[in-house]
């Protein structure tokens, strides 16, 4: 490809951007950077909001670069990057360092990878590649069963880090993309009727002790105030403690005196909420809406079905992260360690998360440029 048509291409990724996607993703980053610094400069100076502000440089440059780049091309690339995750997953198990009882990342010394964030955008694509050719086939109830082979082995190995978060992440992607598929809804009964069976399974032989906790905690919070149930007594404060105004910026009782742990990636919500009140997270979540209803317009208007998918995938995974993310923060769903998309410390979630709308902008691009050359 010649210079001049390279940067065509560059000027046609960035001519046909969704600019309501792509401003209320900044607007959440920025919010988020925001509340990074907010909740750590007490315990790293602002080492952490370097950190992520590189994070965020480093995604948002990979955001534009698949922008420009053609998401169809990806379909002869899918078995290479399904490989690339199962091999990721395997390093961790065998050879990532053991972090709180959990092997996660791999240490690459300046960055600390974690390959469960990119495995949920994998299998977006994977899934998208999938559905996306078998078609009228997904009527047969042996394509159903391909494609949950094709998620056992990397949520398997997710599951067993241990990660329940993640793995629910890459479970719900599959269900929900497999819902909006040619299935057969009769057959849709037989899938969650072995969901319920594996579910029960799961409870006995896969889950462990720390993990059945968080669910007894959710069901009754002052079951256990001092352990199990104390990262939701003081979250289920800090939201209620903002009110309208919220304290100000770096003023959170909860988040600054340290009662509120994780208060930088699974809590932020409620360290936002303590510390911008009532409307700073009305503002939030307004901002994910829009983010959301553009993903579901990018998913109407795709030119092919492959790119309906994938806006479908990304829309999937982040909707479930944001809903299960503050559902823990608040209160109504059990703790299970899923960060905020844009918002959450951590450079593998974020820069996930701007892959995935990089891709979902090359879709709307190419949705543009036939119609405007029409």
């Amino acid at each position: 490809m010649t210079i001049s048509n390279s940067l065509r291409s560059w000027v046609r990724g960035i001519q046909f951007f969704d600019l309501f996607l792509f401003g209320s993703s900044t607007l959440l980053l920025f919010l988020g950077l925001l509340m990074v610094y907010s909740t750590t400069n007490n315990d790293t100076g602002t080492g952490s909001l370097l950190r992520q502000a590189l994070f965020a440089g480093i995604g948002l440059a990979g955001m534009f670069a698949l922008a420009v780049y053609d998401y169809r091309r990806l379909k002869k690339l899918t078995p290479w990057l399904y490989l690339l995750t199962i091999a990721l997953l395997l390093v961790v198990y065998f050879f990532g360092p053991v972090v709180r009882g959990s092997v996660r990342w791999i240490d690459l010394g300046f960055f600390r990878l974690q390959p469960a964030e990119f495995a949920k955008l994998a299998m977006v694509v994977v899934m998208a590649k999938f559905l996306a050719e078998q078609g009228d086939r997904m009527r047969n109830l042996r394509y159903i069963a391909l494609s949950g082979l094709y998620l056992a082995v990397p949520m398997f190995l997710v599951l067993i880090e241990p990660d329940l978060g993640s793995s629910i992440i890459i479970f719900a992607v599959w269900l929900g993309m497999l819902l909006f598929s040619n299935i057969n809804k009769r057959h849709m009964v037989y899938v969650m009727l072995a969901i319920a069976v594996f579910s029960v399974v799961a409870w006995f032989f896969i889950l462990h002790d720390y993990q059945k906790d968080r669910v007894y905690t959710f069901l009754d919070p002052n079951r256990d105030p001092q352990g199990q149930g104390y990262n939701v007594l003081q979250s289920i404060i800090a939201v209620g403690s903002g009110q309208l105004w919220g304290r100000g910026v770096g003023r959170g009782l909860q988040s600054q005196l340290d009662f509120l742990p994780e208060r930088q990636t699974d809590f932020i919500f409620a360290s936002t909420a303590e510390e911008l009140g009532l409307l700073g997270s009305a503002v939030i979540l307004a901002l994910y809406a829009l983010m959301f209803f553009r993903l579901i317009q990018s998913c109407r208007s795709a030119r092919d079905n492959f790119g309906m998918y994938l806006s479908l995938g990304v829309f999937i995974m982040l909707l479930s992260q944001v809903v299960i993310n503050i559902g823990m923060n608040i209160g109504i769903l059990p703790v299970t360690g899923i960060p905020l998309p844009l918002m959450s410390l951590g450079g593998s979630s974020l820069i996930t998360t701007l892959l995935a709308l990089g891709l979902v902008q090359s879709v709307v691009a190419r949705q543009k440029a036939v119609r405007f050359a029409g």
